[in-house]
């Protein structure tokens, strides 16, 4: 059954590693976008039932009660096996967590980056370590053991030796999920246009060179797979039973409907995608759509996950040079009727995948 997406683009302060569509607004833009957002909702036709529920942001737990609950009511969970929140470290007490269990929350996803200070003030966080365990502790004790942890290779001032660090607090805290992202240098977050630019704000300088990323990412991963956890998606690590049962829908092509600002929806055909501003989303513009070449996606999408793919006849015949090459080069193999990529590929995955793109 699909699954449903809700973007809540709002923070109390934005990260200068964030390229999404979020960041501080002003109460009354932020109550316009909680009007049209419940209008986008009611105003679904509701001809199947949700299986999976994400707020992403943006930070999520920031919604008042009263919202949260307007949003959960507006969407049939009847069927609902997860509902997941994202939250900032900072943002979570005993009393939020109770409202977030009666609304039926199941798994919470804290956007932790890091757990050494130097590299969270320069991204902008205003957490440590000590307030990302307290609100564990108050998450499990409110019943709410489900927690993703995300962390980020390739920030300012980080080095093999803090990475340690933020490694050790992952495994003290023993959440059953974490997530390991490469820090992506590009024009849409403050920091990646600052290092385009040569400029100097936000630790720009001492962003860590391509080689010493992936020797950072590599022992993230290495240390998660000691630690127990299943590397079941490029960025994505679980305890056996903790996978995320929503992003699997993206990787797996399973549908799925996004609402709010630059939220995006796949029908299993085709994909569309609301407006990435304020001025277009409350305007009602329509989404834009685009038809999907469901092989190409098959190969660019679900060869993110560590377990590969087993493609059609048709689709071995028509990625036969790519794969051929990719198999040479070792950074595809394949087992019985399925590919994957081999553990080098992960850090050049992006290149693999374009290969696979209109052809």
């Amino acid at each position: 059954m699909p699954g449903v997406y809700i973007s809540y683009p709002f923070c109390s302060q934005k990260c200068s590693f964030c390229n999404f569509a979020s960041g501080v607004s002003a109460p009354d833009t932020i109550a316009k976008y909680q009007h049209a957002l419940l209008a986008e909702i009611r105003a679904h036709s509701w001809t199947w039932q949700p299986e999976t529920l994400y707020f992403g942001g943006g930070t999520p737990s920031l919604m008042a009660a009263d919202f949260l609950r307007d949003v959960l009511a507006a969407i049939p969970s009847e069927k609902l096996t997860e509902a997941t929140l994202e939250c900032a470290p900072g943002t979570i007490t005993q009393e939020a967590v109770a409202i977030w269990r009666a609304c039926r929350i199941d798994r919470v996803s804290l956007g932790v980056q890091s757990f050494v200070t130097k590299e969270l003030r320069l991204t902008g966080r205003r957490h440590d370590a000590e307030i990302v365990q307290r609100e564990v502790e108050i998450l499990r004790g409110g019943g709410l053991p489900n927690i993703n942890i995300d962390l980020i290779a390739g920030l300012p001032e980080q080095t093999l030796a803090s990475m340690d660090e933020s490694l050790a607090w992952v495994e003290k805290l023993a959440a059953p999920h974490v997530s390991l992202y490469i820090f992506e240098i590009d024009e849409d977050s403050r920091l990646g246009n600052e290092i385009l630019l040569g400029g100097q704000r936000y630790g720009a300088p001492r962003v860590p060179n391509d080689e010493l990323t992936a020797q950072l990412y590599e022992k993230a991963s290495q240390a998660l797979r000691r630690m127990g956890y299943h590397h079941y998606e490029i960025s994505n690590y679980a305890l056996p039973g903790f996978e995320s049962r929503h992003n699997l829908k993206y990787w797996l092509l399973e549908p799925y409907i996004g609402f709010g600002l630059d939220a995006h929806s796949f029908d299993g055909r085709n994909r569309f995608s609301n407006a990435d501003t304020f001025e277009g989303y409350f305007n009602a513009i329509r989404p834009a759509q685009t038809v999907s070449d469901l092989s190409e996606e098959h190969f660019f999408v679900g060869l993110r996950l560590l377990d590969g793919i087993e493609p059609t006849p048709s689709e071995w015949q028509r990625f036969a040079g790519p794969i051929e090459r990719w198999e040479q080069a070792g950074m595809l193999e394949r087992t019985g009727s399925r590919l994957r990529l081999t553990p080098p590929a992960v850090l050049v995955s992006n290149e693999i995948f374009q290969e696979f793109l209109n052809v």
